[in-house]
C-alpha cells in the first residue's frame, strides 16, 4: 500500500498539467490520508478560491463553491496561511458558517484545510473531510501538508511546461508570420504590379479592362486578409515575446555559425517594460556576438530566469578564446558594445558582467529590476 502511494506521489510530481496535478491531489488527499472525501479549491484572486475538484463526495454541493477570504475553514485558512481543522463544521466557534447548508448537503463533520504554495504564494487549498465528527491530530494535519507541498511542485512544474508550450507557440507563429510574409506576400505584390502594367497596356478593351479591375480588386482583398493573419500571428504578451525573441537569436547564430546553440527559460518571468526588454535582448544578441567573434566555442547555452526580484538573461560558452573578466574592462573588438550595456543596465538600476568560467568558456550575465523594484 505505501509502495503505491509513493509511486502516485511521484507520478503526481511529474505532472505537467495543471488541472491532472489537482485533481489527483484530492484523490491523493482521500486515500493517502484515510478521510472520507478530499477537495481543492484553486484560488481565482488574492481573496477567493473556488472548489473545483473532489474525490469521494456523494453529492456536488460543494463543486464550484466560491470562498471568499475568512469565510469558512478554507477562508480561515487563505486569511491565515496556515492550516486550520475542526472536529465538526457546523458546530465549530472558530470559523464563520456561511457554507452549513452545503456542508451538511455533503454530509461532512471533521475537517482540515491547508494552503498550497506555489514558489512563494499560495494558489490552491487543500481539504481532507470526515462524515463523522473527529480530532485530527498532528500526524494528520503533517500528511495534509506533504501533499500539498507534492502538488505545489507539481503546479510549479506545469506552469512552466505551459510557459514552454506557450513559448514554442510563440515562436511557430514568428516563423509562420515569416514564412507567409516572404512568399504569399511577395506573390501578391508581384501579381498587383503586372495588373497595374497590364492597365497601361490595354486601354482599346473594355471587357478585358473590367475583368483586370476585378482582379486588381481580388488582389488587394487577398493582400488585405494577409495583412490580417499576419497581424494575428505577431500577437504576443511581452512575458511571452522575450522568451520568443531569444530563442530566436539562438537559432540564427547556429545556422550562422554552424555552433550548437540551446535557449532555456528556467521559470517564468515576471513582465517588464520596453526599454528594460530591450536590455535583455541587446545584452543576448552582444553576448552571441561575442562568442562568434572570439570564443572559439563548441556550444552555447542562453538561459532566462527571474532573479532577486529582477529578471536575469545568461550567455555561457565552453571556448577557449582571450576576453577580459569584466565588461568595466572589456578588450578591443567587443569593448564598446559591453560598455554601453553597462552603462544602459545601470541607468535601469541593473548590471552587466562578463566573467571566466572556472574551466573553459565564459559567461556574460545581465539582470534587470522589475520597474517597480529599481533599486
Amino acid at each position: 500500500m505505501l509502495g503505491g502511494l509513493l509511486r502516485e506521489r511521484e507520478e503526481l510530481l511529474a505532472t505537467l498539467d495543471r488541472v491532472a496535478a489537482l485533481n489527483g491531489t484530492a484523490r491523493l488527499i482521500r486515500e493517502s490520508i484515510g478521510t472520507h472525501s478530499g477537495f481543492v479549491a484553486e484560488l481565482t484572486g488574492p481573496e477567493q478560491a473556488v472548489i473545483r475538484w473532489m474525490s469521494g463526495t456523494r453529492t456536488d454541493a460543494l463543486q464550484d463553491l466560491a470562498v471568499p477570504i475568512g469565510q469558512g475553514i478554507g477562508g480561515r485558512v487563505l486569511a491565515l496561511g496556515r492550516p486550520v481543522r475542526v472536529n465538526d463544521y457546523v458546530s465549530s466557534p472558530s470559523i464563520t458558517h456561511q457554507f452549513d447548508a452545503q456542508v451538511r448537503g455533503e454530509g461532512l463533520a471533521a475537517m482540515i484545510a491547508v494552503p498550497i504554495v506555489s514558489g512563494t504564494e499560495t494558489v490552491a487549498i487543500a481539504y481532507a473531510a470526515m462524515r463523522e465528527r473527529r480530532d485530527f491530530g498532528d500526524d494528520a494535519v503533517q500528511s495534509l501538508e506533504d501533499i500539498a507541498t507534492e502538488a505545489g511542485r507539481a503546479l510549479k512544474l506545469a506552469s512552466v511546461a505551459e510557459s514552454d508550450r506557450e513559448t514554442a507557440l510563440s515562436a511557430e507563429r514568428l516563423r509562420m508570420q515569416s514564412a507567409l510574409h516572404d512568399s504569399v506576400g511577395a506573390l501578391l505584390f508581384s501579381i498587383g504590379v503586372q495588373v497595374r502594367n497590364l492597365h497601361e497596356d490595354i486601354s482599346d478593351n473594355p471587357a478585358l479592362e473590367s475583368r483586370l479591375r476585378r482582379l486588381e480588386g481580388d488582389v488587394s482583398a487577398a493582400s488585405r486578409a494577409l495583412r490580417e493573419s499576419l497581424l494575428a500571428l505577431s500577437e504576443s504578451s511581452p512575458e511571452r515575446a522575450l522568451p520568443v525573441e531569444l530563442a530566436e537569436h539562438c537559432r540564427s547564430f547556429q545556422t550562422r555559425c554552424g555552433v550548437p546553440a540551446r535557449f532555456v527559460q528556467l521559470a517564468p518571468v515576471p513582465r517588464l517594460d520596453a526599454e528594460r526588454t530591450g536590455l535583455l535582448v541587446a545584452a543576448v544578441r552582444e553576448g552571441l556576438l561575442n562568442v562568434e567573434k572570439h570564443a572559439d566555442a563548441l556550444s552555447v547555452v542562453v538561459s532566462l530566469l527571474p532573479s532577486e526580484d529582477g529578471v536575469q538573461v545568461a550567455v555561457a560558452d565552453d571556448g577557449t578564446g582571450h576576453r577580459t573578466e569584466d565588461a568595466e574592462e572589456p578588450e578591443p573588438g567587443t569593448g564598446m558594445g559591453l560598455r554601453a550595456l553597462a552603462e544602459r543596465a545601470a541607468r535601469l538600476g541593473g548590471r552587466v558582467s562578463l566573467v571566466r568560467d572556472e574551466e573553459d568558456g565564459c559567461t556574460l550575465r545581465a539582470w534587470v529590476p522589475e520597474p517597480c523594484r529599481r533599486r
